[in-house]
């Protein structure tokens, strides 16, 4: 005796015959799309989508003519046969054929539903994500998803010379984007200065930290190196865009002369600068034998660190005085900028927000994400796709983009910031852990 499994749903002469007595239109698209179906999931998917997509063009144009094959006096607009197109889907552009209206006086008809679908942005999209994952121009067409033998075959804009083109369009708008930010309703009390040397140029790069802690890459300037005059320029246009220092503003920077002479500059005594001690670990070890490196290394630190930065500055240049003869360029290196690797100190910050002021790390983690995405450039023509690789890397870096360790002691930031800006109006200081 067989039995039938519960769950099991048994069809019926009945509905069976009621399958059978489908429109024939519907019928014939069930049919491609259960044809399609041993391509795989997705490409099944794609055909039902496509056929959605054709169901909505005879609608749009049946709602614009009215029913196909009977008279209406009043219409109008009147269908006018069909026309080929293209709609993008999975980083490809796909061939379709569009039914087509005119208005009574000769005016063709737009399709809404055929202009969404075949907008260029969402393809533009797509290969901006490639290239900056690293994929090569050549090998888009590879990893492309899987549409169906049938879609396939009149697919195009998949060539190296098409997907390059459409890299260019996007990484041009990344330039434009990050260059033209407007910064006046950004509240910045941070901005962090740092050169990126590729292909034989210097690429100047800003971030700025806002009042919250929150990251925001602000500033891109070319130049042959990092002299004065570029980062001025640079400066200035922030300047131009709204940044303003009247309040008080901290610029960490690498420790180069000319960004120091810049700053200068631009914001006078309004801007508090604060040198990276990990540049200037890096500089003294440069100048030492490697048996001296990790003594010299170790009192830098110990000094850097010390929660008194006159005394941490005190035993920093007493290191420098033990170097002078034996070491005379490590000593040199040293005291070169020795006050404003205290800065912060004074300013009274400390523990984690500390941590993340006295260096430029924030600025060279997005400069390293830059960096990785343009891995694959092995020609560089000119200066201006320099700047469109790099925009197009710090934009790519701002979406993992997390509020900077220590965001929560921003506000005792903010009001050392005042008063280092508007000293008469105060008359003492407090450190974090006084206000906190």
């Amino acid at each position: 005796m067989k039995t039938v499994p519960r769950n099991v749903h048994v069809v019926t002469q009945d509905q069976a015959a009621g399958v059978a007595d489908l429109p024939e239109e519907v019928s014939l698209r069930l049919a491609d799309i259960a044809g399609v179906a041993r391509e795989g999931l997705l490409a099944m998917s794609v055909a039902a989508g496509m056929a959605v997509m054709q169901a909505m063009f005879e609608a749009e144009i049946t709602a614009a003519t009215g029913p196909k094959g009977r008279h209406n006096s009043e219409r109008a607009a009147v269908r006018h046969g069909t026309g080929k197109g293209s709609v993008t889907l999975g980083g490809r552009r796909v061939e379709v054929t569009r039914p087509r209206a005119r208005t009574v006086d000769g005016h063709e008809v737009p399709l809404d539903s055929y202009a969404q679908f075949a907008a260029d942005d969402l393809l533009g999209q797509v290969v901006l994500e490639r290239m900056l994952a690293g994929v090569a121009t050549r090998r888009h067409a590879r990893i492309a998803e899987p549409i169906g033998t049938d879609v396939l075959e009149g697919a195009s804009s998949t060539g190296r010379s098409a997907v390059s083109r459409r890299f260019i369009r996007e990484t041009e708008t990344a330039l434009a984007e990050l260059l033209a930010r407007d910064l006046s309703e950004q509240d910045i009390k941070v901005l962090m200065l740092d050169g990126e040397h590729m292909a034989g140029r210097c690429v100047i790069v800003a971030l700025a930290i806002t009042a919250d802690g929150s990251k925001l890459p602000v500033g891109l300037w070319d130049g042959a190196t990092e002299n004065k005059t570029v980062v001025r320029s640079m400066l200035a246009d922030l300047v131009s865009r709204g940044l303003s220092a009247e309040d008080g503003l901290l610029v960490v920077i690498d420790g180069a002369k000319a960004l120091r002479a810049a700053v200068n500059e631009v914001f006078g005594g309004l801007a508090a600068v604060q040198r990276c001690t990990l540049h200037k670990r890096r500089n003294v070890a440069d100048h030492l034998p490697d048996k001296e490196k990790a003594w010299v290394d170790a009192k830098l630190v110990k000094a850097f660190n010390h929660p008194d930065p006159e005394l941490g500055l005190r035993n920093a240049k007493h290191l420098a005085s033990l170097l002078d003869k034996a070491h005379p360029g490590a000593a040199s290196s040293l005291r070169e900028g020795l006050e404003e690797m205290f800065t912060v100190a004074r300013l009274g910050i400390d523990g984690r927000l500390a941590k993340t002021l006295v260096t430029s790390n924030p600025v060279e983690s997005m400069i390293s994400i830059a960096r990785t995405t343009n891995r694959n450039v092995t020609r560089w023509r000119d200066g201006h796709m320099v700047l469109r690789w790099t925009a197009a890397g710090m934009l790519n870096a701002e979406r993992s983009f997390r509020r900077i360790k220590g965001y929560k002691h921003m506000p005792q930031l903010v009001a050392a910031l005042h008063r280092h800006a508007h000293p008469a109006t105060t008359d003492h200081t407090e450190t974090v852990g006084a206000v906190a």
